[in-house]
């Protein structure tokens, strides 16, 4: 559905409703009750043809008879009519549909999703509650309550949930600029809905409720982009294997691991939480304060010891971090409170404060240069009421001005005594909690939150291990490998791909008799290793398939002997190949991890991290999606290390982490390059003097069969294939390609050395330079929804950017706004009818069909370029600005 479209889908100006009853027991009574009682104030035109009137509002008999066309219709009738009504809607030329109907078929679904494609009927659902807009009065929905006006955004596949959400906002004062019911996401999916609410002025943050993702790439994009602009947090089921298989029948689609749900969400910069309690929390969280925190660290006020030391305990099991005050704050508030003079956080002004004092001690951290975030903690006190330590508050905040204070959050403890300072606290818009756990954890959902987004913009090292990388030749071998009808590849066959990706194998020899690997021993000298080689049997260690240490040739037979028996006689239909050899590699002292890639359900391939051994699963892996570079690869072993499945062992030696992070950017680009790998299986790797051998490789094949509605990996990578030499007109060589994260740093140079002139005609205004942030947006992009191109020279012993072209495409890819800039000492080189020529053809081979662009009429060199190009040049005398625009 193109942006345009899902526009006019959230902001209709009439409703019907298909199947409107008088029944209360019907859903067609239910919405009818709430468009009417909700204030939309457009017509609601019920569709009854046994009603001649529902809730007192004149009933049509049918679609055709309606006096207008809707710009939506709402259908609550069975699921058995449901297609046949959306045609007729088409042919009526309605084209926005919700669809509340549940328990529908896979063959109802298809059925009613090919129907509307024909029809040109945009649906949501169904197996939905249907749609609340509440700033235009809309509950197109069959919800039991109703909401107000607010700036989070609420979607869920999950109906009852939906309920859930809007009874517990409710009774908090917490509203919504959208809430919508998704159900099983026939057409209007998760990533159509954040591309639209990311852009969305009225919606600060974005809540999700998720069963099932079908199309990843689309929704990685989409939420990439929208968690830039705003918090996206999300819920997801199917955390263990039974709680995955309900979902899946509840959504109809396929499941992959939880950890890799996990990887998603990181990636894209987005909150994960666990459980509805976290989502509330982290609701009334990022209702109050929907942007970054300035920093983590955090200081807690309270006028009870135990409660600020549970806090504390909670702040740092959580991985947060506690606020250092200044001796400027100390003896302030040394002078505030006369029981201590060694004030230090937590804050604590014991149980029998006065109001007095308690406003004393928060004015003093309020204006704290250090305090950047506060948690107060109140217990009950006979002093006052909680209620009136809560109006404090609530007039010491008002007093500074939104963007000078600290982020503040409270607790007050206990049930009827607390309850009127809570809700006061809510009417004030300050996050409130029951518990000092419950308010950490509710605070530590913006710290993970702004982690992620820190990991979103760091700018990777340069991996210099690319030359050791040879494509094609792997290609090759991968082409030979299949066409000898060879799916499975063991160690001394998995080594001759691994090789040409500088991955490191043992020696490895084969035999397909014990006599034979008998030979092969005396050849390699002992001692040696034996492993049975069986594509029937993936972890051989399991079943007496490995054999270390075998130290003589006579025990080298009657060992192959005897596994042979062994596996006969257990898996007597296992395909066996033979045995493989290898001489035991040195142990001592080494670290021992393993690497695999695996192909999960919609994601592709994916990577996992963990220690050597048997079975590793995803419980015992941390988990990252292709591509990696330095950066994330470096996330991916710190995520192994805090899942407790990479421990540092007392070893002389460390491994490496920068070589390691080298070899897992590898081990990606593996992953990239031969779509016919499926898995690959390196356990275990020895890291030892910062070097890796891999004692044992498997490699599985198969024919890549390319779908046309869904991509291999999850993330487009970095598109190669576009990097190609130029000359420019001094005769010299140059090269043009997309940017890179790790090109930052040579972009701020680029930035810097521009003109002031340049800077006005390309950002309408004397802009200053860019920052670490800006910088990191421009260079980290996403290449399946835009692209830069840069011409890149090496000059004295540094890769100097010469200049730059954007396209920046809308998500449907139907239009898309250029931007070109050129060093200013390099124009006049051609640099400008290259960068924008390669801009112009990756548009066309998108699928783009409006290419547009703005500048100011003094850039006679940038009007002129985009005339011959074909550009139409029309003047905005309005604006005050030139209006370039190519039609594709």
């Amino acid at each position: 559905m193109s942006v345009k479209r899902i526009s006019q889908f959230f902001n209709p100006t009439s409703v019907a409703v298909i199947g409107a009853s008088n029944n209360a027991s019907r859903a067609g009574f239910i919405v009818m009750r709430n468009l009417l009682q909700g204030g939309f104030k457009g017509p609601i035109m019920p569709v009854s043809p046994t009603h001649k009137a529902v809730h007192g509002v004149l009933a049509y008999s049918s679609i055709t008879k309606l006096p207008m066309v809707p710009d939506l219709a709402v259908i609550c009738t069975n699921k058995h009519t449901v297609t046949d009504i959306i045609v007729e809607l088409g042919e009526f030329g309605c084209k926005n549909a919700v669809v509340i109907a549940a328990g529908m078929s896979i063959e109802q679904k298809e059925s009613l999703k090919t129907a509307a494609k024909a029809a040109n009927v945009s649906l949501l659902g169904p197996n939905c509650l249907g749609l609340l807009i509440p700033h235009i009065g809309l509950n197109a929905s069959f919800s039991h309550t109703v909401t107000s006006p607010g700036k989070i955004a609420f979607i869920s596949q999950s109906a009852a949930v939906c309920s859930t959400i809007l009874d517990w906002a409710k009774n908090k004062e917490i509203g919504f600029s959208y809430f919508v019911s998704v159900g099983d996401c026939l057409d209007i999916d998760f990533a159509e809905l954040l591309d639209f609410l990311g852009r969305d002025a009225k919606t600060k943050a974005i809540l999700l409720y998720i069963d099932n993702i079908e199309n990843i790439r689309s929704f990685i994009s989409a939420a990439r982009a929208a968690a830039f602009s705003k918090p996206v947090i999300a819920i997801k089921t199917g955390k263990t294997a039974a709680g995955a298989l309900a979902a899946e029948i509840h959504t109809g689609g396929k499941q992959s691991s939880d950890a890799v749900y996990d990887a998603l969400f990181q990636r894209a910069g987005m909150l994960r939480v666990s459980d509805l309690t976290e989502l509330f929390a982290a609701t009334q969280t990022l209702a109050m304060h929907p942007k970054l925190l300035q920093i983590e660290q955090l200081t807690i006020l309270t006028n009870g010891g135990g409660p600020g030391v549970m806090a504390v305990d909670s702040l740092l099991q959580s991985s947060g971090k506690l606020t250092q005050l200044s001796e400027e704050t100390r003896a302030a508030l040394n002078k505030v409170i006369p029981q201590s003079d060694m004030t230090s956080n937590p804050v604590d002004i014991f149980g029998d404060s006065s109001p007095a004092r308690y406003k004393q001690a928060l004015e003093i951290l309020l204006h704290a240069k250090e305090v950047k975030n506060l948690l107060i903690i109140h217990t009950p006190s006979a002093i006052a009421p909680s209620e009136e330590y809560a109006q404090i508050i609530a007039q010491t905040l008002n007093t500074l001005p939104k963007m000078a204070r600290p982020y503040v959050i409270t607790n007050f403890m206990g049930e009827d005594a607390a309850y009127p300072a809570r809700k006061l606290c809510s009417t004030h818009a300050i996050p409130t909690y029951r518990t000092p756990e419950g308010a950490v954890r509710a605070y530590m959902h913006l710290v993970i939150y702004r982690r992620n987004q820190k990991h979103l913009t760091q700018t990777p090292e340069s991996n210099t291990d690319n030359a050791k990388i040879n494509k094609s030749a792997a290609k090759e071998l991968v082409h030979q490998f299949l066409a000898d009808q060879q799916s499975y590849l063991s160690t001394h066959q998995s080594s001759q791909i691994l090789a040409h990706y500088g991955i490191e194998c043992i020696q490895t020899e084969v035999a397909y008799t014990p006599t034979e690997a008998k030979e092969q021993a005396i050849d390699l000298g002992f001692p040696v290793a034996l492993k049975l080689i069986s594509p029937s049997i993936p972890s051989k260690s399991e079943v007496g398939g490995v054999v270390l240490n075998l130290n003589d040739a006579q025990e080298v037979e009657q060992t192959a002997f005897a596994m042979l028996l062994r596996i006969k006689n257990t898996y007597p239909d296992a395909i066996i190949e033979g045995y493989s050899l290898q001489k035991m590699a040195p142990r001592a002292g080494a670290n021992e991890i393993r690497i695999a890639v695996k192909t999960e359900p919609n994601f592709g391939p994916v990577i996992l991290l963990g220690e050597a051994g048997t079975g590793l699963e995803f419980a015992q892996a941390a988990v990252a999606l292709p591509p990696l570079n330095m950066n994330l690869a470096k996330y991916l072993i710190a995520a192994a290390h805090d899942k407790g499945v990479l421990k540092d062992r007392i070893l002389p030696e460390k491994v490496d982490k920068y070589r390691l992070c080298a070899l897992l950017t590898r081990i990606s680009q593996l992953v990239i390059d031969q779509p016919d790998i499926t898995s690959v299986e390196l356990n275990p790797i020895l890291a030892s003097n910062g070097q890796f051998l891999v004692l044992d490789a498997t490699i599985t094949l198969s024919h890549y069969q390319v779908q046309s509605n869904r991509k291999r990996l999850s993330i487009r990578p970095y598109p190669i294939e576009l990097v190609k030499n130029v000359t420019l007109k001094n005769d010299t060589k140059a090269v043009l390609r997309p940017i890179k994260p790790e090109d930052e740093q040579a972009h701020q140079a680029f930035d810097q050395s521009l003109s002031k002139e340049d800077r006005y005609k390309r950002f309408f205004g004397e802009l200053p330079q860019f920052n670490h942030d800006q910088l990191a947006k421009m260079t980290q992009i996403d290449y399946d929804r835009e692209m830069a191109f840069i011409i890149t020279q090496e000059q004295a012993g540094q890769n100097l950017t010469l200049g730059v072209s954007r396209v920046l495409m809308d998500p449907d890819k139907i239009r898309a706004e250029f931007a070109i800039v050129v060093r200013s000492n390099c124009q006049g080189l051609g640099l400008g009818g290259m960068l924008m020529q390669a801009a112009i053809e990756h548009c066309k081979s998108q699928g783009v069909q409006v290419i547009e662009g703005i500048t100011l009429p003094e850039n006679t060199g940038m009007i002129e370029l985009a005339r011959k190009l074909g550009f139409k040049i029309t003047r905005d005398f309005e604006e005050g600005s030139i209006n370039m625009v190519l039609t594709l």
